[in-house]
C-alpha cells in the first residue's frame, strides 16, 4: 500500500486534464441546457420533431462509443493509448460544434430537421471520440484512490467554472451578438465560435500536460470477445451504466426544461423586482462605476421586464455553478473519504431527488423560493458530480481485478452510451411532454395554461421520480469503501508482479 501511494499526479497534471473536460462541458452544457429550446425558437422545430433530432443524434451516437471504446484500446503511440484521441480530435470537434448552431440559409422545416440531425449527430461522434479517451485517460494517469478522487475533484471544480460561464454568459452573449436587429441566429453563432475557439486551446492543453501511468497487464493478449465479455458481465460496470442513463435522461430534461420555466412560468416582473433587489436592474440608464459597465458589457443588466428571462436564467444558473463549485471543494473529497463513494452518492442523489421534487411548489412570483430551492438542490448534487467519474475508474478496475483483463476505453465507452442515449433520452422527452401539453414552437410570449403544467411537471415531479430510480440502482453497487482499498491494494501488488 506504501507503493500505490506514492503513485502521486502533480497539482498541474491534474489542471492540465481538468482543462479538458472544461472543454468538453463549453460543448455538453450548450447541449444539455439550451440544445432543445434552440431548435424549438431559432430553428423553428416543433417541440416533439426537435425531441426527436435529439433522440436520433443521441443514440445514433450512443451506439457508436463502444467502437470508439474498442480503437481506444488498441491504439499504440508513443503518447499512450488514449492522450493521442484528444489531440487529434480537437479542431474536427470544435469545428462541427460551430455547424451544429448555425443554419446556412434553409427555411423549409422538413429540410431544417435534416440539416439539424445531420450537423448534430456529426458532432456526437466527434464527441465520442474526443471523451471517451479524455474520461479513459482519466482511468490510467494513477491506481491511488486519493489520488483519482483528488483528480476528480479538481476536474469537476473546473468543470463547475466552465458551467458557470457556459450556463450564465451564454443568453447574454447571444443577446448581445445578436445586435439592435435582434438576429438570434447570428448571436447564436458568434458565441459558439467563440467557445469553439477556447476549447480548442483546452484541449491542446490537456495533450501536452498528462501521462498514462496504468498500462493493461503485460501477458494480456488482445481479444475483444473477452473484453466485451468481462466488461459487460460485470455488477459494478452494468449498475453504473443503468445509473448514468437515468442520470443524464434526469440531468438532460432538468437542464432544458428549467429555460422554459424561466421564460413562461415565471412572472417576469416579479423577477425584474428580484433582480433589482440584487442592482441588476437600471432602467433609467444611470448607473455608472466599473462594475457596472463589466455586467453590461455581458449584457448582465436589466433596463426592463423584457430582459428579466435571460438575465434571470443565466443568474439562476451561476448561482448553481457557484454553490456545486463550492461543494464539490469542500464536501465531495471529504465525504468520499470518510463515508466512500457509494454512501455519499446515494444520500446525496436522494436529497437531490427532493429539492427537484419540491420545483413544482412555487407560485410564478415566488422567485426567491426558486432561488433557494436551487441553491439546497446543487449543494446537495454536487458530491455526485466527481463522484461519478471516480466510481466508473472504480469499475474498470473491478473488471481487471476479477478477470485478470484491463479493457479501459471499452469500459469508459459502455459509460458514455449510456451517457449520450440517458441525453437523447432527457431532451427527447422533454420535447415529447412538451408538445402533448401544448407547447408553440418559435418566439411565442404566452403559452397555454396545458403548457405551463407540462413545463412545470418536466422540471420537478418527472425528473425528481428518475433520480429516484438511480437510489434503487445504487443499492445494488458491491464496491463499498473497504472493498475498494483491498481491490487497489491487490491490484498494485498483482501489477507490480506481473512487470517483473
Amino acid at each position: 500500500m506504501t507503493e500505490l501511494s506514492s503513485q502521486k499526479v502533480s497539482f498541474g497534471e491534474k489542471v492540465g486534464y481538468s482543462l479538458g473536460d472544461v472543454a468538453a462541458n463549453l460543448v455538453f452544457q450548450i447541449m444539455m441546457i439550451f440544445q432543445l429550446k434552440f431548435y424549438t425558437d431559432v430553428f423553428g422545430l416543433e417541440g416533439a420533431v426537435a425531441g426527436s433530432v435529439f433522440l436520433i443524434a443521441c443514440l445514433f451516437g450512443a451506439f457508436f462509443d463502444p467502437l470508439v471504446g474498442v480503437i481506444c484500446d488498441r491504439t499504440t503511440t508513443r503518447w499512450g493509448k488514449y492522450r493521442p484521441w484528444v489531440l487529434w480530435t480537437a479542431l474536427p470537434f470544435c469545428v462541427f460544434y460551430i455547424l451544429a448552431f448555425y443554419n446556412p440559409g434553409i427555411e423549409e422545416k422538413g429540410l431544417v430537421a435534416l440539416y439539424a440531425t445531420v450537423s448534430y449527430i456529426l458532432l456526437i461522434v466527434l464527441y465520442a471520440f474526443n471523451s471517451i479517451p479524455y474520461s479513459s485517460l482519466g482511468g490510467v494517469m494513477t491506481g491511488n484512490i486519493k489520488e483519482r478522487t483528488s483528480i476528480n475533484a479538481i476536474r469537476f471544480i473546473a468543470v463547475s467554472l466552465a458551467q458557470f460561464f457556459v450556463q450564465g454568459l451564454t443568453l447574454p452573449l447571444v443577446n448581445k451578438f445578436s445586435g439592435e436587429e435582434r438576429n438570434m441566429q447570428q448571436g447564436w453563432t458568434t458565441t459558439i465560435t467563440l467557445f469553439a475557439l477556447v476549447a480548442f486551446v483546452f484541449l491542446v492543453i490537456t495533450f501536452l500536460s498528462t501521462r498514462e501511468r496504468i498500462q493493461p497487464p503485460p501477458t494480456q493478449q488482445k481479444n475483444l470477445r473477452e473484453d466485451i465479455h468481462s466488461t459487460i458481465s460485470s455488477i459494478p460496470w452494468r449498475c453504473m451504466f443503468v445509473l448514468v442513463l437515468f442520470i443524464f435522461i434526469t440531468s438532460s430534461m432538468w437542464g432544458t426544461s428549467m429555460n422554459f420555466y424561466f421564460q413562461h412560468d415565471i412572472d417576469q416582473q416579479s423577477l425584474y423586482d428580484f433582480l433589482g433587489k440584487l442592482g441588476l436592474t437600471d432602467p433609467h440608464h444611470e448607473k455608472t462605476g466599473l462594475w457596472t459597465v463589466i455586467l453590461g458589457s455581458f449584457h448582465l443588466i436589466a433596463y426592463s421586464p423584457s430582459d428579466a428571462y435571460f438575465i434571470g436564467f443565466s443568474l439562476f444558473n451561476m448561482t448553481n455553478a457557484v454553490v456545486q463549485l463550492l461543494g464539490i471543494m469542500f464536501l465531495s473529497q471529504y465525504l468520499a473519504n470518510k463515508y466512500g463513494k457509494k454512501q455519499t452518492y446515494m444520500v446525496c442523489l436522494t436529497l437531490t431527488a427532493i429539492f427537484t421534487a419540491m420545483f413544482y411548489l412555487p407560485s410564478p412570483v415566488d422567485v426567491s423560493f426558486i432561488f433557494g430551492l436551487c441553491i439546497f438542490k446543487s449543494l446537495a448534487y454536487a458530491s455526485c458530480v466527481p463522484l461519478l467519474w471516480a466510481m466508473i475508474g472504480d469499475v474498470a478496475d473491478h473488471v481487471e481485478y476479477v478477470n485478470h483483463r484491463r479493457a479501459t476505453g471499452f469500459c469508459f465507452s459502455g459509460i458514455s452510451f449510456a451517457l449520450k442515449a440517458g441525453l437523447g433520452l432527457g431532451g427527447a422527452l422533454a420535447g415529447l411532454i412538451l408538445s402533448c401539453f401544448g407547447y408553440e414552437s418559435g418566439q411565442i410570449s404566452v403559452q397555454s395554461s396545458s403548457a405551463m403544467e407540462g413545463i412545470r411537471l418536466v422540471s420537478s415531479i418527472v425528473p425528481a421520480i428518475l433520480f429516484g430510480i438511480g437510489v434503487i440502482v445504487l443499492l445494488f453497487y458491491p464496491i463499498t469503501k473497504t472493498y475498494n482499498e483491498n481491490m487497489q491494494a491487490e491490484l498494485y501488488a498483482r501489477r507490480r508482479t506481473e512487470s517483473s
